[in-house]
């Protein structure tokens, strides 16, 4: 197994493309073509966690945090971060970050808890734009399903939850090949008309390469003629928070009750209680204070997240719930989805989630 292997893997389900600008998602040291058998899922890197990967020959640590987030003019050893790179370094082991790309994904971090909690009908709460493009191509009747299948493969055709979405239209093509062509149909010098069905789909841009190779691989004229088109539709699979419903109204204290279960956390910080029942609830792993408007507006009565500052708090104005939960809490459980994406592709990789606890927050109870 190469480090690309696992790599590529997650980035299938989370790419990389869709992390925020400030982030630093990756690999963050190694080469991509290293060879590994073992590999160590952690919420952060930390020193303990390298030295449980040297005592354990671990080659590969996949964190959710990237251990370097911001620029570093020197590595001397001086700082928790440098002497983590220096120790990796040194003991050939390769460092991976899978962060707010896993962030922002409609199956990602906000994802785990959402199933915790056994909400329905879940949708991301602040949709990203610009994430989607149009695909229309022009071929011959009797290989319309066959090329219509082929985009649907390469991932075009989601539309909230429906998939295999397109437009079909029947018209007609001509063409007149010239003596350089292998036309598929037609003669050369002659000018042809053949019945053609014109195929529209939806796709987000980050299949753009897999949705043309399957193009190319199934279609059967020599130049395959299509358009591209910018969206500026919402992408509501792509975006920050989720929302979705409880399956019963709940006791707003109960319900706090709870999730400070599911997180095991020793405290959880909320805002006044509204005594209603809770039945739409809006969460996002991390810092996700910036989305309490958009809970708000979106008709929520509880958000759950974290690193919610005082003054923020008052922001919740008896419209809605605030659970602070922890960042640590909040986030702990994309372990458990990284295993589960890795492991279901490659079941008999050594792959193991730390059990050593990297949350640097503690309380006093």
């Amino acid at each position: 197994m190469k480090i690309c292997d696992i790599s590529n893997c997650i980035e299938e389900f989370a790419p990389l493309m869709l992390q925020e600008s400030y982030d630093n998602s990756g690999l963050i040291i190694g080469e991509k073509n290293t060879e590994i058998s073992k590999a160590l899922i952690c919420l952060d890197v930390t020193e303990e966690i390298i030295d449980e990967a040297i005592a354990e020959n671990f080659q590969l640590v996949i964190s959710h945090h990237p251990v370097i987030f911001k620029g570093l003019k020197k590595i001397n050893g001086k700082n928790a971060v440098e002497r983590i790179i220096v120790k990796a370094i040194k003991n050939d082991i390769a460092i991976y970050a899978v962060h707010t790309n896993a962030d922002n994904i409609i199956d990602g971090v906000n994802a785990v808890i959402s199933k915790k909690l056994g909400l329905k009908n879940t949708r991301v709460l602040l949709p990203r734009k610009y994430l989607l493009k149009k695909i229309v191509t022009f071929c011959p009747a009797e290989s319309a399903d066959k090329v219509r299948n082929a985009l649907f493969e390469a991932g075009a055709g989601f539309i909230g939850n429906y998939d295999s979405c397109s437009f079909n239209a029947k018209g007609t093509g001509s063409f007149r090949a010239n003596e350089m062509a292998n036309p598929h149909v037609g003669e050369i010098n002659e000018l042809h008309y053949e019945d053609e069905i014109r195929i529209e789909t939806i796709y987000p841009v980050y299949k753009e390469q897999e949705i043309l190779k399957n193009l190319f691989n199934t279609h059967p004229y020599e130049e395959v003629a299509y358009d591209i088109y910018s969206l500026d539709n919402e992408f509501n699979r792509v975006g920050a928070g989720i929302i979705g419903e409880l399956q019963q109204p709940a006791d707003e204290l109960e319900l706090l009750k709870k999730i400070k279960k599911i997180v095991k956390t020793d405290c959880i910080k909320h805002s006044s209680l509204l005594s209603k029942k809770i039945k739409k609830v809006a969460l996002c792993g991390g810092s996700g204070s910036f989305l309490i408007s958009n809970a708000i507006n979106a008709g929520a009565d509880i958000f759950i997240t974290a690193d919610v500052k005082y003054h923020e708090f008052f922001e919740a104005d008896n419209k809605i719930l605030i659970a602070d939960i922890g960042h640590f809490e909040s986030e702990q459980f994309i372990k458990e989805l990284i295993y589960a994406v890795i492991i279901k592709k490659f079941p008999n990789f050594a792959l193991r989630i730390s059990e050593k606890n990297t949350n640097s927050i503690n309380y006093l109870l």
